[in-house]
């Protein structure tokens, strides 16, 4: 792809929009950078190359007139300047697209509605300790268009991938793909499940038969999709054997039918623990067994890897009561995977920016594990109503209050556990800006 001379619109101010606009004014176009603020930070190197800066507001006229549009993933397709230029012929892609076609190194993508940040380091990790140089990074922090600076450097790239950055790609083909699992999430911006499991689902797309695509067998969702992927499908269960994948029986194996190739690992002593982070491990060490990892780069990875910070993380113990912070667990079906990792009681703090799913999916679980639920934020209210009956309920102004009542109703033994089920911003600057606020809470009761 030749950007000399082109007139290149990026849509997105956030770190996305500047790794983007920085990467095509160095390859010779003419860029404008668009957002909705009406003031955003743009590096001054930037304006002295020549960036150009429009800011409050998406103008049709401002996406009709460039050659090229690359929305940042906050952007919707959906928006009227976005269906306008492609009405006139106006080609508009995501990022991910833009660098996927600049990018040399074999691409891994991780995508998921749960663990596929673990999953993306974790595979990260193990490429690593193999020798090899990695890029890793995507919606993880580092935009994808970054990788294409150190092209010359990398033997691999890993990418976590949102259902937002699939909705706007083209020929994005990794040649191995992971879908995690998919339950309700972002339908704020999805208009149905079926919508956001279709934006999932993108990933495959344009894989071949010498790809592969590297899928859970547990998920019903995710599982459906496997007659349409176009790639070798390799299976990863918690439980199930397969002729060609990975599974989990105390012991991890994996087999894969086209080479015969079969490798069983004992990973006991683990760090992550909890049964949605075997799932996490089977997808990530399926992907180093198809790499073609030694079996004791694999084995000592995955007991060596620590996890990361606000993800069923354990913050400590006050007078015989564990809290563990799961800022992270940001939709209903992170949160059922975090108290099925859990032994009762359970006090469950919950709440923040709705999303738009049911709570539903939490009420067998809180009956049966929770001794009470404490909420808090915009969502409060309806979560209340939907799981209140499901364990004593108490709605808190603050987050610090919800953990001093979280601890008022524990007993030594029970478990506090901050899984969110929602998003950050109604409250807090980001899911990582509220983690360190519950943790800060816990250090003020051991105080």
């Amino acid at each position: 792809m030749n950007l000399v001379g082109k007139k290149v619109l990026v849509v997105g101010s956030g770190r996305t929009g500047i790794s983007t606009a920085r990467f095509c004014l160095g390859k010779g176009a003419f860029v404008t950078i668009n957002d909705m603020q009406k003031k955003f930070d743009v590096p001054g190197d930037l304006l002295d190359q020549g960036l150009a800066v429009e800011a409050g507001g998406h103008a049709v006229d401002t996406f009709t007139r460039h050659d090229l549009v690359v929305i940042s993933p906050g952007v919707s397709i959906m928006i009227r300047p976005v269906i306008e230029a492609q009405a006139r012929g106006i080609e508009v892609i995501s990022e991910i697209e833009l660098a996927w076609r600049f990018l040399r190194a074999p691409l891994i993508a991780v995508t998921g509605t749960n663990g596929k940040t673990t999953t993306t380091s974790l595979i990260g990790a193990l490429l690593e300790a193999a020798g090899k140089r990695v890029f890793v990074g995507g919606n993880i922090g580092t935009p994808l268009i970054e990788a294409c600076m150190q092209n010359d450097a990398l033997d691999y790239i890993v990418a976590e991938i949102s259902s937002f950055q699939l909705e706007a790609i083209r020929h994005f083909r990794p040649f191995i793909s992971v879908l995690l699992n998919v339950t309700d999430d972002h339908l704020d911006r999805h208009s149905s499940f079926d919508e956001y499991c279709g934006a999932k689902a993108r990933i495959f797309m344009n894989q071949q038969s010498s790809d592969v695509a590297v899928i859970s067998a547990d998920d019903p969702a995710v599982l459906a999709l496997a007659p349409s992927i176009p790639a070798e499908v390799f299976y990863f269960s918690a439980a199930r054997p397969s002729e060609n994948g990975a599974w989990h029986d105390g012991l991890f194996n994996f087999v894969r039918r086209s080479d015969k190739r079969r490798l069983t690992l004992d990973a006991s002593g683990a760090q992550l623990q909890g049964a949605h982070n075997i799932e996490n491990m089977l997808a990530a060490g399926s992907v180093g067994f198809l790499c073609g990892l030694s079996a004791e780069v694999i084995r000592d990875t995955l007991i060596s890897f620590a996890g990361l910070p606000h993800r069923m993380e354990f913050v400590g113990e006050v007078r015989g009561v564990k809290f563990f912070n799961d800022s992270k667990g940001t939709n209903v079906g992170a949160v059922v995977k975090s108290l099925e990792s859990l032994e009762g009681p359970i006090i469950l703090i919950a709440g923040g920016k709705d999303k738009g799913g049911s709570y539903r999916p939490l009420e067998a679980l809180l009956a049966r594990k929770g001794k009470a639920l404490v909420v808090l934020g915009e969502a409060r209210e309806r979560i209340a109503a939907e799981l209140g009956h499901a364990a004593p309920t108490t709605i808190a102004d603050s987050l610090e209050k919800a953990v001093a009542e979280a601890f008022a109703r524990a007993c030594p033994g029970d478990t506090v556990l901050f899984s969110p089920a929602c998003a950050s911003f109604d409250m807090f600057k980001s899911y990582a800006h509220r983690g360190q606020c519950f943790v800060d809470s816990v250090k003020k009761l051991k105080g």
